[in-house]
């Protein structure tokens, strides 16, 4: 198993009791601060995740010197999972469908997962171009189907698909449906 920011996994030979505290301290941060960002977007405060955790203030500082440092930490993890589904469905066999499934997936999880939405808005804390760039790559395998205009680009990506989400985030719209309903319409712009 891995080590999480330099904590020794479990399975190493010098993991101490103590060290073994600590990494279980820092998942127990982790998630909370996941689960309050979620629910409750960034403005989440230190002592709340603490409180969450069953840790102290001090052990969320020890580890995360600063709430940006949490935001940043989580996001990453968010980050993370959202890349490996975005190269998943570049690894699909009809990029078209992979397509059609993937926006409503991204729509959805950014819908229910307010520091991804946040972090996804913001962009300086993880930035998105990345995320950004393997979709545009998914579109243009897609394209080649002859199911999406031939003339989407990595700049219509940026336009087309992160302006909903940029205004359904500014207006704190959390109803799924809602969301769905802007990924269908995003999709509906890349048909020729």
């Amino acid at each position: 198993m891995p080590a999480l920011d330099g904590l020794q996994a479990p399975d190493e030979p010098d993991a101490s009791p103590r060290r073994l505290d600590a990494r279980r301290n820092q998942e127990r941060v982790i998630a909370a601060a996941r689960e309050l960002f979620t629910e409750q977007g960034l403005q989440v405060t230190v002592p709340q995740v603490a409180e969450r955790a069953g840790v102290g203030r001090a052990t969320v500082y020890r580890s995360y010197p600063s709430k940006e440092d949490l935001i940043v930490a989580v996001a990453r993890h968010q980050f993370q999972e959202l890349e490996q589904r975005t190269r998943a469905a570049l690894d699909g066999s009809d990029a078209y469908q992979e397509l059609c499934a993937f926006v409503p997936d991204l729509f959805d999880r950014l819908a229910r997962d307010r520091v991804l939405a946040d972090a996804f808005f913001d962009g300086r804390l993880v930035p998105a171009a990345r995320i950004l760039d393997l979709i545009g790559q998914l579109v243009t395998a897609a394209a080649a189907s002859g199911r999406i205009r031939p003339d989407a680009s990595q700049l219509d990506i940026r336009i087309v698909l992160c302006g909903p989400v940029r205004q359904l985030i500014v207006l704190d719209q959390r109803d799924p449906a809602v969301w769905r309903r802007y990924a269908d319409m995003v999709l509906n712009a890349f048909r020729p």
